[in-house]
């Protein structure tokens, strides 16, 4: 959209004085907050790089003294972020993709086509502002790392560090609810972290996980001869988290005939072990997760009603990903660099165009969901930069894969996935530029023009959209 404004300036270097500062002119026209530059040579350039940044450059190649290549390659050591752009005349399209391996952003062809013109500024402006976004993410990753269940800075989060804050400071019961993978059991700890009681251990327990045959014994421990096997007392989780806090995972499927147990024990802060005559105190701090409506379990009988209030004295909410997307590039970072960490490998980075994917895209797992894909990125990936093209492959392949199923594609259909994918995104920038004329996007590939309308055929792109 032109008129954007950003605080970083676009800078023009051409030695054609005129040629310079009407391109000047014309990107001030389109983008009226937007601060230009315009310098006549390379030493000039560098030396203005050096006191303040730059959104994005555009240079000429062809110039006196230090050209063009010459002045991209002290950019890119200058100033690795900035977005560099490259002038040829329409004769030199190889000087433009030597540029562009030699680590350009894009090319223009001279004379300028104000409309092409317009889109690369744009899109360039657009970058140099998800770069420093993710300088940012990756200073808040640095600032959050000794408290990793926080990692978010959206509004959601905000609150529900906040609350986590108030309750940590008392001894009552919270329950904590949220959809599956969101984080609840993490969220128990830093409430276990930051009370009192975070000298001890927090004992945990899946209540989906143990058999209901022996969940009572679980929790409240057993005398020996109490059953067939009690060859010894046992203490049980209760007992074992005395200090401490104790936290029932998926407090929802807890058995319906241990739940007055429960409830005896959280009223009057004592348990009766397994076979034992005698009631012990406890002294505990109890906290539940459940991703259910209790509420819908309380009318279906499923669950006791007073168990219910009994846990529902202070109630915290886990955010699903889709109420706080604006964190998800900020924990895609921090989950890369702690798989590379844990794999022993060199650190890895996303792009910002990829983290920008990313955020847009739905998590129905929530954070474990994320988690998984970032760990898989981390190790099929033989790169140091995670693209955008590496992300929607692994993602394409993740959806077309059967449910249950483990690995990755065959060598053939990875290939076929990802030279499709790089195609399409070619011969769109390739209209993008031409405004949908076929004609001028077969010579500036070089690809016959029947060769490009079969191409387009295929993926099914109209080159009218473009125009």
């Amino acid at each position: 959209m032109l008129g954007r404004q950003t605080h970083d300036a676009i800078l023009i270097v051409d030695d054609d004085v005129d040629f310079a500062r009407g391109m000047g002119r014309l990107i001030a026209k389109g983008f009226p907050g937007q601060a230009v530059l315009v310098k006549h040579d390379g030493p000039s350039a560098l030396a203005l790089l050096q006191e303040r940044p730059c959104a994005m450059m555009i240079t000429d190649m062809q110039m006196p003294g230090m050209d063009g290549f010459a002045l991209l390659e002290q950019v890119r050591v200058l100033a690795p972020a900035l977005s560099v752009v490259v002038l040829t005349g329409f004769g030199t399209i190889d000087m433009a993709v030597s540029a562009l391996k030699a680590g350009a952003y894009d090319f223009l062809t001279k004379p300028i086509d104000q409309d092409a013109l317009y889109r690369v500024v744009e899109r360039g402006v657009e970058r140099a502002a998800l770069l420093r976004e993710n300088l940012r993410l990756r200073q808040a990753i640095k600032a959050c790392a000794p408290q990793p269940v926080l990692i978010g800075e959206s509004p959601a989060m905000r609150r529900l560090q906040d609350e986590i804050e108030a309750v940590a400071a008392t001894d009552y019961t919270v329950l904590i609810l949220g959809e599956s993978g969101v984080g609840k059991e993490l969220v128990a700890r830093r409430i276990h972290q930051a009370s009192r009681r975070s000298a001890n251990p927090m004992v945990c327990v899946n209540c989906t996980a143990i058999p209901e045959t022996i969940m009572e014994s679980e929790l409240f421990g057993h005398v020996k001869g109490a059953f067939t096997g009690a060859e010894k007392s046992r203490s049980g989780l209760f007992m074992d988290a005395a200090g401490s806090s104790l936290l029932l995972d998926e407090i929802g499927d807890l058995p319906l005939h241990l739940q007055p147990k429960l409830l005896r024990a959280i009223q009057e802060r004592e348990i009766r072990p397994v076979g034992g005559s005698e009631s012990i105190p406890v002294d505990l701090r109890l906290l539940a997760t459940t991703h259910q409506r209790l509420e819908t379990r309380v009318a279906a009988k499923t669950f006791r009603e007073d168990l219910y209030y009994r846990l529902n004295v202070l109630t915290l909410r886990v955010p699903s990903l889709r109420e706080r997307s604006r964190d998800i590039p900020l924990m895609a970072m921090h989950f890369l660099r702690e798989t590379c960490c844990e794999l022993g490998v060199p650190e890895k980075e996303i792009a910002p165009e990829a983290l920008e994917y990313l955020a847009s895209r739905p998590w129905p797992g929530n954070v474990r969901e994320l988690l998984n894909f970032i760990r898989r990125q981390a190790v099929f990936s033989s790169v140091s930069l995670i693209t955008e093209t590496q992300v929607r492959l692994m993602d394409s392949a993740d959806a077309t894969r059967p449910s249950g199923t483990v690995g990755i594609d065959t060598y053939k259909e990875a290939k076929e996935r990802f030279m499709d994918d790089f195609t399409r995104s070619y011969v769109q920038r390739l209209l993008d530029e031409t405004g949908g004329n076929i004609s001028q996007a077969a010579r500036l590939s070089g690809l016959e023009r029947v060769s490009l309308q079969k191409i387009l055929k295929r993926l099914g792109i109209a080159a009218e959209a473009f125009r």
